[in-house]
This record gives structure tokens, sequence and C-alpha cells, in this order.
């Protein structure tokens, strides 16, 4: 009997173990998937924004029609592999306004926007300069303007000047400036859980 209970307990281990070699292989396929995107994407806003958002695939595809005036989408091209998670998509969320400004900083040109915008970044991304934009990283991490962000909004200003006497410091907690003196200063808000992918510069 126990010899019996005994092979029954390692067949029940084996099955758990092929379900979970299996779930693993099917969690990796999932993130090039339509449904992994439409789910990580949305949630890069509050659920009553991301919920009736339209949602883009990182080939430009509509993968869901929405309908509050919002989109979501990755701001990375698909790996082969797919997005490890949310956060290395750097998934946001933007009305038209904010998206006007997201398209003028992909191409390097001025924003030119009727209002301010906010676009939000719950996933948060795995790095940036603060002080320049697509400034490089070893240079940034030398000189501490290095930040890998967790969940946050920004405030993207159709005239920077507004927010020009914003400190930079983002170790304090407080929302803060990136890219001063730029055409493409915004304003970065954290929120909980902001630090945790770089928990050295959370304020003590």
């Amino acid at each position: 009997m126990k010899r019996q209970i005994l092979t029954m307990c390692v067949l029940t281990l084996m099955a758990h173990h092929a379900l979970a070699e299996h779930h693993a292989s099917t969690d990796a396929e999932d993130h090039r998937s339509a449904a992994w995107q439409i789910e990580a994407f949305s949630t890069a806003a509050p659920a009553f924004i991301g919920n009736s958002a339209t949602i883009l695939g990182t080939d430009g595809s509509i993968l869901r029609e929405g309908s509050n005036g919002w989109t979501c989408t990755a701001t990375k091209p698909m790996p082969e592999a797919g997005f490890e998670t949310a956060h290395h998509a750097f998934a946001l969320c933007a009305d038209a306004e904010g998206f006007k400004w997201a398209a003028a900083y992909m191409a390097g040109t001025k924003p030119v926007m009727e209002r301010d915008a906010y676009i939000w970044m719950l996933h948060g991304d795995t790095g940036e300069d603060n002080n320049t934009p697509g400034g490089d990283k070893g240079m940034a991490m030398q000189h501490g303007h290095w930040i890998e962000s967790g969940p946050h909004l920004m405030l993207m200003p159709r005239d920077p000047a507004t927010i020009t006497n914003f400190p930079t410091d983002f170790n304090v907690g407080a929302p803060y400036q990136m890219f001063k003196g730029s055409d493409y200063a915004h304003l970065m808000i954290p929120f909980e859980g902001y630090y945790k992918c770089q928990p050295e510069s959370a304020p003590e």
C-alpha cells in the first residue's frame, strides 16, 4: 500500500511538473499574441481608462477598437520571443494630444499640441537618461542621471516653460522634470512602487 501511495505521489508530481512546463511555454508564446498585448498594454492605465481604450499591436494594427479616445500600445519593437513583461514593452496609454507629443519625440521634431496632455505608464519602463533625450545609458549611470521607472503618470506640457520650476531630482519621490531645457521636457509623477526596479534611488 505504501508503495502504491508513493507511486501515486510521484506520478502526481510529474504531472504537475509537466503542466508547469506547458504553462511556461504557453506564456512565452502568448507574449507575442494579440490577447497578451491587449492585456499588457491596456493595463498601462487605470482600468477606467484602459478597459475602453483602443489597443494597437506592435505592428501598428488595431487589436481592439476603443470608445473613450484613449489608445494603449508599446513603444518598443516586439522581440522575436515576445516581451518578457509589459515593463519591457514601455507600454503606455495616451489620448490624441499625448500621441502628438510621443510622435514628435520619436521623430525628433518639436511637439505641437493644442493643450497639455497626460500619458500613463503604470508598468514603468526599463530606463531613461533623465537629462538627455535618448542619452547613453553608460554615461547617464556614471553621472547619476539614469532612472528605471516603476508605475508613473507623465504630464506633457504644451509649453515646457510652465514646468521649468520643477526640480530634476528623481530621488525624493515627488514629481520631477525629465529632459529639462529641451522641447521634450515633461513632468514625471511617481506612483507607489516607482523605485522597485531601482531601489537605490528611493528616498531614504
